[in-house]
């Protein structure tokens, strides 16, 4: 196992903002990524009010070796999930808000007409709330993108060699026909998607998967270090140096991708409102 170097410690927020979304989290009956796969930012983003809802139940169906979220039977569909988190997205008084799911390969539609549902009633108590959604690899995203969210994401994860071992239930080429096809059906929706350093990959190997990205037309790009959840989890292969994360950051930017979070800590979700404000994008009113 490779030491965690010095530098790589995620600071502590402990205040009333985040005991408050905590008890409202647990009062409302709602999920979130933050917590489910242990993210290293949870008490920052809960410090500022913020969280990134996760829909569909806690179970996955898939076993990515990189991921903390659990594996095991799916639970049922929650009806009133859409309408809670509308409520508390209005509650919290949100300009942007992120919602992503476990990925159900139990459903025909891989819970598409969920995250719609989600969608429409977040628009309808909180029209000028920027919507963003991060979802797994579904066939049909027709409902969603008609829903006009403002961002769909879809992380690509890692570089295309170490599909077979880190995502054997995923496909490469199938992630970037996804993101392509947002484009394809509504060319204002903003296109994302996130990979992560240190599980094994070569410099050459990011540079061609940024390529594949961008011919895929994503816009936003968000890069992190990948960091083992625990023991039984894929290794960390390498602890990547922050000046590496700034020199992508550089090259994407070079590249053409509109917006780059690139640094150790980044995580698809962390601060995503900034792609919007750096880019001068307005989200859909």
């Amino acid at each position: 196992m490779i030491k965690k170097p010095d530098w790589l410690r995620v600071p502590y927020y402990s205040d009333q903002s985040s005991s408050y979304i905590t008890e409202m989290l647990d009062e409302m009956n709602l999920n979130t990524v933050c917590v489910e796969a242990s993210c290293p930012n949870r008490s920052e983003c809960f410090s500022n009010k913020t969280a990134t809802f996760m829909v569909l139940g806690t179970n996955c169906t898939r076993k990515c070796m990189f991921c903390n979220v659990s594996f095991g039977i799916p639970q049922p569909i929650d009806r009133d999930e859409p309408s809670r988190i509308a409520r508390a997205v209005k509650k919290l008084n949100l300009s942007y808000v992120v919602i992503t799911s476990v990925t159900r390969d139990d459903l025909p539609d891989g819970g598409a007409d969920h995250f719609a549902n989600v969608i429409q009633a977040v628009h309808e108590l909180s029209p000028k709330t920027a919507i963003e959604v991060l979802i797994p690899d579904l066939s049909d995203i027709i409902g969603i993108v008609n829903k006009s969210p403002t961002v769909i994401s879809h992380n690509i994860e890692t570089v295309k060699s170490l599909y077979e071992k880190v995502r054997p239930a995923a496909d490469y080429f199938r992630s970037l026909s996804l993101i392509k096809k947002v484009k394809s059906l509504d060319a204002n929706i903003r296109t994302k998607s996130g990979i992560m350093l240190g599980l094994g990959e070569t410099r050459d190997e990011v540079l061609k998967t940024l390529d594949d990205l961008l011919e895929a037309e994503c816009e936003f790009l968000t890069i992190g270090q990948y960091l083992a959840p625990s023991k039984n989890h894929y290794p960390v292969s390498e602890y990547i140096e922050p000046q590496v994360f700034t020199e992508y950051a550089d090259i994407a930017y070079k590249k053409g991708f509109i917006f780059v979070a690139s640094a150790p800590f980044v995580r698809s979700s962390y601060h995503a409102d900034k792609a919007l404000l750096s880019s001068d994008v307005k989200g859909h009113q």
